[in-house]
């Protein structure tokens, strides 16, 4: 059985609710076939939550981490290819902190690459029905901090582990006025599913070769 662990965040910015946290619950509640899921709540603060995903990792010992976070606006399921050491927060994080121009990692890389097949893991979602794509900015507020924080970790504390960043859109109950795209957590839970299926069976360095850059 592989071991996973899958995080979401915390309501934040008023919201009652986060749909990260809502799918990242019901995967783990049901797992795809030869996966054992692990879910974990992160808080939306920057510096905590890299240390409470810290914490997970050792609690859990996972195989693959998949960190969930919301992107509201976004139409689809959005896996991110790289997380950059900077945070530049548009809003205070739950704890009232707004870096500016900081970085996440002092004296870190520039960037870290997911270590996930993003476009395979793409791929499986649209297969399953999911609205789904690839995304090459996972912003600069806390799921960038956790893109680039998990990244990190990998790097230089957990080197068994592969692991990557997906976005997912609001929840209907949040778009009360109609206008903006949605997902029901259960239909981003069953694309997630597919996605992880596909990451455990697909070496990064084996990524789909077709075509989902972007222009802007």
């Amino acid at each position: 059985m592989t071991r996973v662990l899958i995080t979401g965040f915390a309501p934040f910015d008023g919201e009652s609710v986060n749909p990260s946290w809502q799918a990242a619950s019901l995967v783990a509640a049901e797992p795809p076939a030869g996966l054992t899921v692990t879910a974990t709540e992160l808080p939306c603060v920057f510096g905590e939550s890299i240390d409470a995903l810290r914490d997970a990792i050792r609690a859990s010992t996972p195989d693959l981490v998949l960190c969930l976070g919301q992107a509201g606006g976004r139409p689809g399921v959005t896996v991110e290819r790289v997380g950059i050491n900077v945070d530049d927060a548009r809003i205070p994080d739950n704890a009232g902190n707004q870096p500016i121009d900081e970085p996440v990692v002092p004296g870190g890389p520039a960037a870290y690459f997911s270590t996930l097949p993003v476009k395979a893991c793409v791929a499986a979602m649209r297969e399953a029905g999911v609205p789904a794509a690839v995304s090459n900015t996972a912003g600069t507020y806390v799921c960038n901090h956790i893109t680039y924080g998990l990244g990190h970790l990998i790097a230089t504390e957990f080197p068994h582990v592969r692991g990557g960043f997906v976005h997912v859109p609001w929840t209907p109950e949040q778009v009360t006025d109609g206008t903006a795209p949605a997902l029901e957590p259960a239909t981003v839970a069953h694309g997630v599913r597919a996605l992880l299926t596909a990451a455990v069976n697909v070496p990064a360095d084996q990524d789909l070769k077709v075509t989902e850059g972007a222009t802007h």
